[in-house]
């Protein structure tokens, strides 16, 4: 299945919190987008590997993805080397999508920065014909996407580009929500965590808002990118 967009998270979550409206939009638009979670997400203090395996089948269900699949790398201690490198190319190389969204260049969390980078360097490698690589016994074709997007998580980065999501926050918000472990809830015991206070929860919004603000539209998702942004005209530029 070839995909226009292939979104990639260190965490399940991570791809509904940083582009989950530019998701929604993209696929209201007749797009093809599939997800791949890099970890399960097994040192996440609040929840499980199958709680999150459940939530993230119902988040994607939610934003009506294509696909999306789970590398099973270990989380907080995965790394950028060949080994890594080749499983991801070798999802690359099947899905060959024409743009990449994946993890904050800097941020809070490690396997954010860690993410970013790995995603970034498959990238590239998976262009390279003298690297091989195989999927149920076929060599897969070289495949070097157009554009490599980074969306931004839990520090305010400045973005390179901004997308107008107005009229997608709804199903973004659902999206993120689906993760109920993870995210506030009044009634819960589980110990508190950065991401689970209400605060948090608003930010979603609120954020989103105030980029839109920034931009004149109600809501907006920014990203930074690897190389300049290239219009045919001045005139192409909100």
């Amino acid at each position: 299945m070839k995909l226009d967009i292939l979104a990639i998270g260190a965490h399940p979550d991570d791809v509904e919190l940083g582009s989950g409206a530019t998701i929604a939009k993209e696929i209201a638009r007749g797009k093809k987008v599939g997800i791949i979670d890099l970890t399960r997400g097994e040192l996440g203090t609040r929840g499980t590997a199958e709680t999150r395996k459940t939530e993230a089948e119902n988040a994607a269900q939610i934003l009506g993805v294509s696909v999306r699949e789970n590398l099973g790398f270990s989380d907080g201690f995965f790394i950028n080397d060949k080994e890594h490198q080749l499983e991801l190319i070798k999802m690359i190389r099947k899905y060959q999508p024409e743009i990449v969204l994946c993890n904050a260049v800097d941020d809070r969390h490690i396997d954010h920065g860690k993410g970013s980078k790995l995603v970034s360097d498959s990238c590239f490698l998976s262009g390279l014909v003298k690297i091989e690589t195989k999927i149920e016994g076929a060599i897969q074709k070289q495949w070097r996407p157009k554009y490599v997007y980074h969306y931004i998580q839990w520090k305010n980065l400045k973005p390179d580009i901004v997308v107008d999501v107005t009229g997608y926050m709804d199903t973004k918000i659902k999206a993120v929500l689906a993760y109920k472990t993870q995210f506030y809830d009044p009634e819960s015991n589980e110990i508190e965590t950065p991401i689970s206070s209400k605060n948090f929860t608003d930010s979603i919004a609120y954020r989103a808002r105030d980029l839109g603000r920034l931009i004149r539209t109600e809501h907006a998702e920014g990203y930074t990118v690897e190389r300049y942004p290239a219009v045919n005209s001045l005139f192409d530029l909100k």
